[in-house]
C-alpha cells in the first residue's frame, strides 16, 4: 500500500561512473544504482542465508525466512497480499509470464467449454485465436513477445494507438477493441521515454463493466509498473488489475523483479514457463536467488517508507532542470517531448529536444563531457540515430524525435547537477553548431 512517508535518506549527489572525470549520470529509467541499505541486505544473504531455502537445516532456513520477509516487503509496496508475489529473474521474464498464462488459460477454458474438442480442432474448425490488446509505445518486453504470439499464429493482438494529444491510451478506445476472444489488455503504467503516466484504473475500471456473452472469456489486465515504483504510488486494489510486473533496477534494487498475481492459480491463472522443481508454489521452478531476492525486498522497504519524500525531491529537480533548460536555450529551441496536455507525467522524466540541424540526439550526448543519459530506452541503444518509435507514435515529429535526449533525474540528484549538466549541454550545442 501507499503511505505517507517518514524522511528519505540524504539527497546529495549520486555516485558517479568515474569520480576523476565528474560525470553526471541523467538515466535513472534505464537503471538505478543500489541504495547502500540494499547493499547490506544483500551482502549479509550472502554470509549468512547461503543455504538452499528448501533445506531444514539452519542456513537453509534462514534462507527461506528472508524470502519470506522480502515477499511481504513486496506485497506492502503494491497493496497485495504476500501470496501474490511471484519472484522471478526480471521484468522480461514476468511479462513473459502474463502473456503465456493468458493465452494458455484462453485453449483450456475453450477445451472444457468446448467438450472434448482439442485446440487443433477449434482453429481447423472455427478460426478461433485468443485476442490480446496492448498499446504501440509498450517496452520490447511487452511489444516483441506479442508480435510472436502473432507470427507464430497463437493469438491475434491489437496494438492501440496513443493519442497524440494526450500521449496516452484512451480507456474508449480499449473498450472499442474488444472482441468476443478477448482475453487479456496490457497496458504499461508509466512510459519509460515519455514519463506519461497511462489510466490503468480507468481501463480497468469500463473493461469491467463490459456486458459480455457467457460464452467469452474472462478479460485479464496487466500493467507493466517498471517505471512506476519508487516514482509514483503503486497500488493492485486501486488499479484493478490483475497483474503487475515488477523490475527491481528500475527502483534501486538489483536486477531480479517480481510479478504480482491477484491470487495466483485460484483468482487468477498463472502457468509456469519452466518446467522443474516446486519453487514458488510451482509457478517458478528453480532454486530461489536469496540474496537478489534479500536486496529486493529491503528496496521495497525503502519505498514503502519513504516515496512521498522520493517522489518530491524527483519533481522539484526535474522542475529546475526544464527551467535552466529553458532559461540557457530559449523557448523557441527546446521541445519537450514529455509535456502533453492534460496527462500525468512521472516525476523524475524530462524528454527534450533541442531543436537545430545537427543536433541529434547521439551527436550532442557524445559530444558532453559530463553528462551521462541516452536518447530513449536503454534496450534500443544499438539502432543508430534513428528517432524512438515511442515518441513518433506519440505525434512527435520526426525532426524534433531524432534530436530527444531522455534526462531522468534520481533521489540523489541536486540542483547544482542540473546546473552543471545544463553547461555541459550549452557548450556541446555551441561546438555543434560552429561545426
Amino acid at each position: 500500500m501507499c503511505e505517507e512517508a517518514s524522511a528519505a535518506p540524504g539527497l546529495g549527489t549520486e555516485p558517479r561512473d568515474d569520480p576523476a572525470l565528474h560525470r553526471i549520470y541523467m538515466d535513472f529509467n534505464a537503471t538505478t544504482p543500489l541504495e547502500p541499505e540494499v547493499i547490506s541486505a544483500i551482502t549479509d544473504a550472502l554470509h549468512f542465508a547461503w543455504g538452499n531455502p528448501s533445506s531444514s537445516y539452519l542456513p537453509g532456513l534462514k534462507a527461506k525466512d528472508i524470502i519470506n520477509q522480502s515477499r511481504d516487503s513486496l506485497a506492502k509496496m503494491v497493496g497485495g497480499k504476500p501470496v501474490d508475489i511471484i519472484f522471478t529473474s526480471g521484468g522480461t521474464e514476468a511479462n513473459n509470464m502474463v502473456f503465456h498464462s493468458a493465452v494458455e488459460h484462453f485453449w483450456k477454458t475453450s477445451a472444457v467449454e468446448n467438450g472434448v474438442r482439442t485446440r487443433d480442432l477449434l482453429l481447423k474448425e472455427d478460426g478461433v485465436l485468443p485476442h490480446i490488446i496492448t498499446s504501440n509505445v509498450e517496452h520490447d518486453s511487452v511489444k516483441i513477445t506479442v508480435e510472436h504470439l502473432l507470427k507464430t499464429g497463437r493469438a491475434d493482438v491489437t496494438f492501440l494507438p496513443v493519442s497524440r494529444v494526450t500521449g496516452r491510451v484512451e480507456a474508449e478506445d480499449v473498450v472499442a477493441a474488444l472482441r468476443p476472444t478477448t482475453c487479456l489488455v496490457s497496458v504499461m503504467l508509466a512510459n519509460n521515454e515519455t514519463g506519461v503516466i497511462m489510466p490503468v484504473k480507468e481501463i480497468s475500471e469500463k473493461v469491467r463493466a463490459v456486458d459480455r456473452p457467457p460464452s467469452s472469456p474472462k478479460i485479464f489486465l496487466h500493467t507493466d509498473a517498471a517505471q512506476a515504483f519508487g516514482k509514483i504510488c503503486v497500488d493492485a486494489r486501486d488499479l484493478g488489475v490483475d497483474y503487475i510486473t515488477i523490475v527491481g533496477h528500475k527502483f534501486y534494487a538489483p536486477r531480479v523483479g517480481a510479478l504480482f498475481v491477484n491470487g495466483p492459480g485460484t483468482t487468477t491463472p498463472l502457468y509456469p514457463l519452466l518446467c522443474g522443481g516446486g519453487q514458488e508454489r510451482g509457478f517458478r521452478p528453480g532454486t530461489e536467488n536469496t540474496p537478489m531476492i534479500a536486496g529486493l525486498g529491503k528496496a521495497a522497504e525503502l519505498v514503502s517508507a519513504n516515496l512521498a519524500e522520493y517522489e518530491a525531491h524527483l519533481l522539484d529537480i526535474r522542475l529546475y532542470l526544464e527551467q535552466r533548460l529553458l532559461a540557457v536555450f530559449g523557448e523557441e529551441k527546446i521541445r519537450f517531448n514529455s509535456h502533453f496536455p492534460g496527462s500525468d507525467t512521472l516525476p523524475n522524466t524530462c524528454n527534450v529536444s533541442i531543436l537545430g540541424q545537427g543536433l541529434h540526439g547521439h551527436r550532442v550526448l557524445s559530444t558532453c563531457k559530463r553528462l551521462l543519459a541516452s536518447v530513449g530506452a536503454a534496450c534500443h541503444s544499438n539502432r543508430g540515430d534513428q528517432p524512438s518509435h515511442v515518441l513518433l507514435n506519440c505525434g512527435v515529429p520526426y525532426h524534433v524525435a531524432v534530436n530527444a535526449l531522455r534526462l531522468s533525474v534520481g533521489r540523489r540528484t541536486s540542483r547544482g547537477d542540473v546546473d552543471a549538466v545544463v553547461e555541459d549541454l550549452r557548450a556541446a550545442v555551441e561546438q555543434l553548431e560552429q561545426m
